[in-house]
């Protein structure tokens, strides 16, 4: 978040002192950010503290060589106002250019830029530079919503960059974050949950949230964390353990979510997730799960997720759909002991979505997936079923790793029509376990969901099953056994909407 925007436009420079998340910065601060190609490679991070003062860029670039950066009116090499530098054999080296064509661009007698770092690390280059906001030069770019340009090379010789380049529009003065800053006392327990029901920022008209990035303090214990959109009888904020009995135990409409082994998420570029507007006045549900097997005492933490989000609205509005094993009930569902391969389905058949709540119902199309056991899982498959035959998967990990969990783009759309099925698969090895694991919210118990990214966004937040285990009449000593009476259970379904619980 950036306070105190003023507009005045004057030829001086200030000192950037930005502001953010509740706590003036030391070093650089930088709360914006933004990849600037398809394969994050090239990773802009920047900030300022009205618009008559400095801002501040940090480019990051996967390369050792030299890189650049600069602001078009087209994209392209014409008129161009560049930076480029890196860090040589002897030492660093930086400058300010400007470019008339697609030629080597001549470097600007008014240097209007300063060189506040320039190291290496882990095969990247980290340039952080300045510059005031509104400059005198002729020959400098005035930052509005502009074309930002990047190249760079292999080498420190400064050259044709060949494909190594590229743009992406952004207005950089207009660029909106947020952040829930918390203050957590972890109790030394092996699984906490903190739960902080909260409104967000107040925004009049609808707004989309185009990119989601964790802020993690404490790695070694914090597993995942989820924000939660809540009914409109949610009137209390709190914070607090969650699942106490308090009303806000009925937000589980996902709006942002991060697992261990995650990093930023950005939607596509012409999608968002929607916030403000009508729903304004509405309260969020930050969800905190701490891993802390080794109960270790005294950890105060503050990590939560920082939200992008724009008024210039995208395309279309996303949704999340929670999919898989209802994760708590009253029906009991256990993984049997010393099992090599133990399968569990959760089924979402959308011919129950209610008319009352989705009409017409749309075609959904899915563009992303989230895959999420504890720590016996090994396998999560989405299968995308239609009148009675599999057609499509949604999602599959065949080697799933419980420290890498993370959003995945599906590279292609899949549509969702009416009355399709969708069944989330779960295997578990719990060949080192001597008692059965139950399904539940503890890292020791498990679960098995798969969160669907997908537009056009609907009223319905979650879509599992649970086998009803109430309806077993005898009990089995073989694990083949056990998990053929299981699977012949017929499927209890649980269907959520974003105002009823």
């Amino acid at each position: 978040m950036v306070l105190d925007i003023m507009s005045a436009p004057l030829c001086f420079v200030s000192i950037l002192l930005a502001w953010t998340a509740g706590a003036w910065a030391t070093d650089y601060n930088l709360p914006f950010m933004e990849y600037l190609d398809k394969d994050t490679l090239v990773h802009l991070k920047w900030g300022f503290d009205h618009l008559q003062g400095n801002i501040t860029f940090q480019l990051i670039v996967n390369t050792t060589g030299w890189v650049g950066f600069g602001f078009s009116p087209h994209g392209g090499m014409d008129d161009a106002d560049i930076v480029m530098g890196g860090l040589g054999s002897d030492g660093s080296y930086f400058a300010d250019y400007y470019s008339v064509g697609v030629k080597m661009p001549e470097m600007d007698k008014e240097q209007s830029y300063t060189l506040l770092s320039m190291t290496e690390n882990n095969g990247q280059t980290i340039m952080t530079f300045q510059r005031p906001i509104e400059t005198c030069d002729e020959k400098d770019f005035q930052i509005t919503s502009i074309k930002l340009i990047y190249a760079y090379g292999t080498t420190d010789v400064i050259k044709y960059h060949g494909s190594f380049r590229g743009t992406k529009e952004t207005n950089l003065l207009n660029y909106k974050s947020k952040t829930v800053p918390l203050d957590i006392s972890v109790p030394p327990n092996t699984t906490y949950y903190h739960c902080k029901v909260m409104k967000l920022e107040n925004l009049p008209t609808k707004h989309h949230i185009y990119q989601i990035e964790p802020e993690i303090e404490h790695q070694e214990v914090v597993h995942h964390m989820l924000l939660y959109h809540c009914p409109s009888f949610v009137k209390e904020p709190y914070d607090k353990p969650c699942y106490m009995g308090d009303m806000g135990d009925t937000c589980f409409g996902v709006v942002a979510s991060w697992a261990v082994g995650g990093t930023a998420y950005e939607l596509p570029e012409n999608t968002g997730i929607p916030i403000g507007g009508t729903d304004s006045d509405t309260y969020y549900r930050l969800e905190i799960h701490y891993n802390n097997p080794q109960k270790k005492e005294g950890i105060i933490d503050s990590s939560g997720l920082r939200l992008y989000y724009t008024d210039k609205l995208r395309q279309h509005d996303v949704g999340i759909l929670t999919t898989g094993v209802f994760p708590v009930s009253h029906m009991e569902y256990n993984v049997p002991p010393k099992a090599e391969k133990f399968h569990t389905y959760g089924i979402c058949n959308t011919l129950y979505f209610h008319p009352q709540l989705v009409d017409p119902i749309p075609d959904l199309q899915v563009f992303s997936v989230l895959l999420h056991t504890h720590l016996a899982g090994r396998k999560v498959r989405v299968g995308h079923f239609r009148k009675g035959k599999q057609i499509d998967f949604l999602g599959v990990n065949e080697n799933y790793d419980f420290d890498m969990q993370e959003i995945v783009n599906l590279g292609n759309i899949k549509t969702i029509k009416p009355g399709d099925e969708i069944i989330v698969e779960c295997v578990y090895n719990t060949l080192n376990r001597t008692q059965s694991t139950m399904m539940g919210l503890s890292t020791s118990d498990e679960m098995c969901l798969a969160f669907l990214f997908y537009y056009p966004a609907i009223n319905i937040t979650s879509c599992t099953s649970r086998p009803n285990t109430t309806l077993l009449s005898t009990t089995a000593d073989q694990i083949a056994e056990y998990q053929s009476l299981v699977n012949a259970l017929p499927q209890v379904q649980y269907i959520t909407d974003a105002n009823v619980s």
